[in-house]
C-alpha cells in the first residue's frame, strides 16, 4: 500500500473536531457574557504601585528582629504549620488510602471511604478553615487542624492510585514462599510504595506552605493576618518585608523539593 492511499485512508474526524470546536467556543462566549468589565478601581493603580514599591524598598527592621511580630518569626510558624498540618494528614491517610483501595478492601468498603476523600476534597481549605476557627479558635492550632484536613483529602487520592498500581506479582510471590501477613507487607508493598508515598508528601508540603499564607488571613496563624493587615493600613515597605520573605521561602523551598522529588522519582 502506498503512502497516498494511506492517506486516503485516514480517519475522517473533520465532523467530530468541528461539533468539539463549536462547542468550546459556545462556552467561551456563554462565559464572556457572564462577566462584565468595570474598569480599574479608583484606587487600584496606587495600590499596585505601593505593592512595587514596597518589594523594592521592604522594611529591613522587620526582616532582621526576633519578635514575634517580625519577619522571622511569622515565617517560622508559617512553615511550622505546614509542617505539622503535612505530616498529620500524611500520617491519618495512610489508612484511609488503603481503605479507599478496591483492590485491597471491599468494593463498598472501598466506595464509602472514596466518598470521604471526595468530600473533603470538594470544601476548600478556606471553608474549613472557617469551619475549625470557630472549633478551635484563631491561631496556628487552627491552621494545623486545616491543613491536616485538606492534607487528607488530596494525599489520599495520591496514595490510592498508587495502591491500585501495585504489583501483585511481586505479592503472589512472597504468598508462594511462605511468606506471612507482616512480611508481605514489609517486603512486598513498603518498597513499591514508600518513594511514591513520599514524593506525593512533599509535594503536599509545597501546598501547604503556600495555603498557609491565604489560612493566616481568616485568622489561622501564620504570616497571612500581618500581611492583609499591612495592605489595609498601606504601609507598602512592611508589606514589602513580607512578600519578600514568602518569595524566598517558596523559592527555596520549591527548589529542594523538586531535587528530592527528581531522586525519588528516579530511585
Amino acid at each position: 500500500m502506498t503512502i497516498f492511499e494511506m492517506y486516503e485512508r485516514r480517519p475522517k474526524n473533520f465532523i467530530k473536531i468541528s461539533i468539539v470546536l463549536s462547542i468550546i467556543l459556545l462556552l467561551i462566549l456563554w462565559s464572556i457574557s457572564g462577566i462584565e468589565y468595570k474598569g480599574i478601581a479608583s484606587k487600584g493603580s496606587e495600590v499596585a504601585y505601593g505593592i512595587v514599591y514596597g518589594i523594592t524598598h521592604p522594611d529591613t527592621n522587620l526582616l532582621f528582629t526576633t519578635s514575634t511580630d517580625g519577619v522571622p518569626y511569622l515565617i517560622l510558624q508559617t512553615i511550622a504549620i505546614a509542617i505539622l498540618g503535612t505530616i498529620f494528614g500524611a500520617i491519618l491517610a495512610v489508612p484511609v488510602s488503603f481503605l479507599s483501595s478496591k483492590n485491597i478492601v471491599n468494593k463498598y468498603v472501598a466506595f464509602i471511604f472514596s466518598s470521604l476523600v471526595l468530600m473533603i476534597r470538594t470544601i476548600p481549605s478556606l471553608v474549613w478553615a472557617l469551619v475549625w476557627i470557630r472549633v478551635t479558635g484563631p491561631g496556628p492550632f487552627c491552621g494545623v487542624v486545616t491543613q491536616s484536613i485538606c492534607s487528607i483529602g488530596m494525599i489520599s487520592k495520591m496514595f490510592v492510585t498508587a495502591i491500585e498500581d501495585l504489583d501483585t506479582g511481586i505479592l503472589e510471590s512472597l504468598d508462594a514462599s511462605g511468606c506471612n501477613t507482616f512480611e508481605k507487607i514489609r517486603y512486598g508493598v513498603i518498597p513499591q510504595l514508600s518513594a511514591s508515598f513520599v514524593s506525593t508528601t512533599i509535594y503536599r508540603f509545597d501546598i501547604n506552605l503556600k495555603d498557609a499564607t491565604t489560612l493566616g488571613i481568616v485568622g489561622a496563624g501564620g504570616i497571612g493576618a500581618a500581611l492583609v493587615q499591612s495592605i489595609s493600613s498601606r504601609r507598602w515597605t512592611m508589606v514589602g518585608s513580607f512578600l519578600s520573605a514568602l518569595i524566598l521561602l517558596v523559592l527555596i523551598i520549591e527548589y529542594f523539593s523538586t531535587k528530592l522529588r527528581n531522586k525519588l522519582a528516579r530511585g
